[in-house]
């Protein structure tokens, strides 16, 4: 979940810095791209190291319980 939110903030923030051509004097729409965007990429990089990390623990661990009663 991690992954696609971190591409949805990356697009948002593409959206305000690239695609819009709005000039607001309180807030500078092309700052608050380049901050989603940058919050989007490491989202997105967390996102796949926590993915790897899960793969890698489960990956070859097997847990066998034993019943030795008849």
């Amino acid at each position: 979940m991690s992954i696609g939110t971190g591409i949805v903030l990356f697009v948002i923030g593409a959206i305000l810095a690239f695609a819009l051509n709005v000039q607001l004097d309180w807030v500078n729409l092309d700052l608050v791209g380049y901050i989603l965007m940058a919050a989007g990429a490491l989202t997105a990089i967390i996102g796949v190291i926590l993915l790897v990390s899960r793969r890698g623990r489960t990956r070859g661990t097997t847990t066998v319980v034993e019943d030795d009663r008849i």
